[in-house]
């Protein structure tokens, strides 16, 4: 199933979509598409009410589409996770997941703007699977057991300021942590309908030329392993955002290309789980 929150900011109500794209109105089952949700989560049963008519179709034509579930918990960050990325930021490759944090109110929808910050220079896109927790983990021990916490799928673009990140003193939380910082969507694709997270295309444009063109199967650490390995260092919960690292092609990685500046267009898009869109703003 494809879950969506459509409305304005603050405002928005929970949507899935049928098979045929049209959009059912999930109000009446939950206030928002959250944690709570997600944790009694049901594909198949939510399949059969939408085939069976239960819920009232709605029409979504012209409303601004927000983040596919409501602020997380966490927004947790997976670095340097594709060989190719590491190769062009001339990092060693990891030997364990490089793991950051971001705010969870830097996450915006799909086609949010985004906003340059204060004093930025090198304000960057990253496109990357974004894994959403559907169940409390802690101390899984397999990836089977890490596979039965994931609710589903959806795209994230981890826009990074790299003077913050690398030259305001290291730490990574600075360049990864500013307001918008986070779009996520359009949808939130339940698990059960991505046949292997490890067999994605990966692309992202910029002002309509090709920046990225990978594929999830380059990770370094799995997102199976990503999910066991986080459970031994924090506990997971329902809600919780795991972004789980970009391919080639970024910024960074090719000197001479501009940064991202106001009135810049970004566009991510991942097989089966939808395309983002984004105009930069000036904060």
């Amino acid at each position: 199933m494809k879950l969506l929150r459509v409305g304005l900011p603050g405002a928005e109500r929970p949507v899935v979509l049928g098979q045929d794209g049209t959009a059912y109105d999930l109000s009446g089952r939950t206030p928002d598409i959250d944690g709570a949700f997600l944790a009694g989560l049901d594909p198949a049963e939510l399949a059969r009410a939408v085939a069976g008519g239960a819920l009232p179709v709605t029409d979504i034509a012209g409303q601004r589409v927000g983040a596919p579930l409501v602020r997380p918990g966490k927004v947790v960050g997976i670095g340097l996770n594709y060989r190719d990325h590491a190769a062009e930021a001339g990092a060693q490759i990891p030997t364990e997941p490089v793991v950051f944090l971001k705010p969870s109110n830097t996450v915006v929808g799909a086609y949010d703007e985004v906003l340059v910050p204060r004093g930025s220079e090198k304000t960057d896109y990253e496109a990357e699977l974004a894994i959403v927790i559907g169940r409390t983990a802690r101390y899984l021990e397999t990836h089977q057991d890490a596979a039965a916490v994931v609710a589903g799928y959806t795209v994230a673009n981890d826009v990074t300021e790299r003077a913050f990140q690398f030259e305001r003193g290291g730490q990574w939380d600075k360049g990864k942590s500013a307001e918008t910082f986070t779009p996520l969507g359009p949808w939130l694709v339940t698990a059960d309908e991505v046949a292997d997270p490890q067999r994605l295309p990966v692309r992202t444009w910029v002002n309509g030329a090709l920046r990225q063109n990978g594929s999830t199967a380059e990770m370094i650490f799995p997102v199976l392993e990503i999910v066991r390995y986080l459970s031994h260092f924090m506990v997971l919960e329902p809600g919780d955002v795991i972004v789980t690292g970009t391919p080639a092609g970024v910024t960074l990685g090719h000197p001479g290309t501009p940064f991202l500046q106001p009135g810049d267009v970004v566009e991510i898009e991942i097989d089966g789980l939808g395309r983002q869109r984004q105009v930069l703003g000036k904060a």
